[in-house]
């Protein structure tokens, strides 16, 4: 059974023909729910590869290890400064998420935030809406644009709504579905003062089957500031299904094995740019993505899509794609992050620099027609994009190549343990009392018979070993991922690297220090990494396990004493309990969490982004006055939502914090 998994979010089903975004089936096979617009099945059938078994033993100088820290308390090692929490604030949750847009979203699973500052405002924007804020935490967006309103949206958007596409789901016209929009990414340039947001979209059907057609958007603000969201250009789409239509090369990615009911994909070879991610260097801006079979099952090759940033800037997509089949040790590359950096900082050598790490312990890099591999590795790959400055020419010459590194050995960790508490949507699938209109249950407002089995809280993902973010500062290379790493017992946690690229064609590259992250007892997962011009930098990401609810956490890095100990920038309130945990409600059960989060300069200081859980409620609060008057309007009502804390399944939400180191 293949393991290789595209990072698409989980999505609640709009039809019982709907199947997974990423074109696979397995949606048909999940138990029916009671409201078709709101209520789950899983977008995507593959399920987390097997963890590596093996010990991974912190043995750096580097290493993190006391208790976590409150943001007051002091580094148990001296660095070139203890990072100061200046601000943090909650950034968007699934309940204004959901409730954007008139009502039209849908409940989704991961956030996966993408966060750019500059010039007095924070842009955030996740699965599948976006905010700007002031440095206070202040939305600046109009407060709702719902009508009627609605209570604690606080200005978010819906992504749909601020490309100019039709809903994620009309609820008012029967359900009819738009384009699925997914994996956000924003970036504001210092150098030309534009802010840029890029996502995947997925062209669908109107009962939410996708097409195989896919394309980048990519968004550009007019002007230095973000705000008025009108005053952006949309681009026209950047076609990425890469089958020979729409103007892109054949890449011959294959079809389903087996015919889906409902509407046949128009493109039935289509590939998919997963997880695309965004850097830029003084000439271009870059998207890399996973490509694999948009209904097949083999993974493709990362792929990087190479744009003259100033011709984004006067509209112009025109690119250069290059693949990277057959690169590392005759595979292929696998989440090939593109750096970003200060914008005095960028690589001018070689006509023009960008720089990429990866790894390659995931399935993906070692065996991408989808067999299971050794899910360890000791290697880190650098990469160079050079003569980038021809980007602005008409006929681009652009070089790639890469230097395998050894570092200390990696593997996909296994899914985060989470400290138990008060997870009401488990409650409700399990009662079976509570009177409704269909029957006695609180199970039967979610679901049509028969009843699920009981449901325990399950383990969030801990990503499986990819690169997270790149950043390129002081003539070093800092990166990070999620590994299994043995504490108490085997346990997520991260390895970090700083590198020194040695020049353009990084041929020269040398690691400089790497080391590793973790807390007995938890789990650390889904690092993301931002320095100054000096280097002196944080590392953002979720803090979770037997001591701790998901909590957004950081800590500081520098190349001359590593990582230092955790600080707490928001302690979670309660565990996650969201849909993608419980068998009846996403198939297969893996409850989702990430698939990343971020860190961004500005100034001397550093915004960061996490997942975490900022609330949490008893299962009398959860059921609301449904219960006492027995209707079961959501929103009139107040079922699942918890004062307006969550969604009905799902409650997750996102921190965003500024540090000085």
């Amino acid at each position: 059974m293949t393991s290789l998994r595209r990072l698409l979010f989980a999505v609640i089903a709009a039809s019982l023909l709907a199947v997974a975004a990423a074109g696979v089936s397995g949606a048909e096979s999940v138990p029916s729910v009671r409201d078709p617009s709101e209520f789950p099945a899983s977008d995507e059938a593959e399920d987390s590869p097997a963890a590596f078994d093996g010990t991974i033993v912190n043995r750096s100088f580097g290493r993190g290890g006391g208790a976590a820290q409150g943001p007051a308390s002091q580094s148990g090692r001296k660095a070139k400064s203890n990072p100061e929490l200046n601000t943090s604030f909650e950034g968007i949750n699934l309940f204004q998420h959901r409730y954007s847009n008139n009502q039209n979203q849908l409940t989704i699973e991961p956030p996966d935030q993408g966060l750019c500052a500059g010039n007095g405002y924070v842009l955030e924007a996740v699965n599948i809406a976006l905010n700007v804020y002031d440095t206070s935490g202040n939305s600046v967006l109009p407060p709702d644009t719902n009508t009627p309103p609605v209570p604690h949206v606080n200005g978010t958007v819906a992504l749909n709504q601020f490309l100019n596409y039709p809903p994620a789901v009309n609820r008012a016209a029967g359900n009819v579905r738009g384009p699925v929009v997914t994996d956000p990414s924003c970036y504001f340039d210092q150098q030309t003062q534009r802010w840029f947001l890029v996502v995947l979209t997925l062209d669908a059907f109107a009962n939410g089957q996708t097409k195989g057609t896919n394309h980048f958007d990519i968004a550009v603000s007019n002007g230095p500031n973000p705000v008025p969201l009108s005053n952006w250009t949309i681009l026209p789409p950047v076609p990425v299904q890469n089958d020979g239509t729409d103007g892109t090369p054949n890449h011959h990615c294959h079809p389903a094995d087996n015919p889906r009911a409902g509407n046949p994909p128009t493109n039935p070879t289509a590939c998919i740019a997963d997880y695309p991610h965004i850097g830029a260097d003084a000439n271009g801006f870059y998207i890399t993505a996973n490509e694999y079979d948009f209904y097949g099952n083999e993974f493709q090759s990362s792929n990087i899509y190479a744009f003259s940033k100033r011709g984004l800037e006067a509209g112009d997509t025109r690119h250069v794609l290059l693949e990277t089949k057959n690169t590392v040790h005759g595979q292929p590359g696998f989440t090939v992050w593109p750096a970003n950096s200060p914008s005095s900082q960028y690589q001018t050598g070689g006509g023009g620099t960008e720089y990429f790490l990866s790894s390659n312990a995931a399935d993906e890099a070692t065996c991408p027609t989808g067999c299971n591999g050794p899910r360890t590795s000791d290697e880190l790959v650098v990469w160079s994009l050079t003569n980038t400055s021809s980007l602005d020419s008409a006929s681009p010459n652009l070089q790639l190549q890469n230097k395998v590194l050894k570092v200390g050995q990696y593997g996909v960790p296994a899914r985060s343990s989470q400290k138990a508490g008060s997870t009401p949507l488990a409650d409700c699938l399990n009662d079976r009392s509570l009177p409704t209109p269909f029957g006695p249950g609180c199970w039967q407002i979610l679901l049509v018979p028969p009843a699920p089995p009981h449901q325990v809280p399950g383990t969030l993902d801990s990503n499986d070993s990819r690169m997270q973010q790149v950043w390129y500062a002081n003539g070093k290379l800092w990166g990070a991922l999620d590994t299994a790493l043995t504490l108490d017992r085997n346990r997520s946690g991260i390895e970090w690297f700083i590198v020194n690229p040695a020049g353009p064609d990084v041929q020269s590259a040398s690691l400089r220090r790497s080391g590793y992250l973790g807390l007995s007892g938890n789990n650390v997962t889904y690092p993301a990494i931002a320095t100054t011009e000096s280097g002196r930098g944080v590392m953002a990401f979720t803090l979770v396990g037997d001591d701790n609810y998901p909590s957004a956490a950081y800590a500081s890095i520098d190349d001359k004493a590593g990582v230092g100990d955790i600080h707490v920038a928001a302690a979670g309130a309660g565990p996650d309990d969201g849909f993608t945990l419980y068998p009846p409600l996403a198939n297969p059960a893996r409850g989702r969490w990430g698939d990343y989060g971020a860190a961004v300069l500005d100034g001397k200081s550093i915004w960061i982004a996490s997942e975490y859980i900022a609330q949490t409620c008893t299962y009398d609060q959860y059921i609301g006055q449904a219960a006492a008057d027995g209707t079961y309007g959501r929103l009139a009502t107040g079922f699942g939502l918890c004062n307006n804390t969550r969604g009905s399944s799902g409650n997750w939400s996102t921190r965003i914090s500024k540090v000085t180191p």
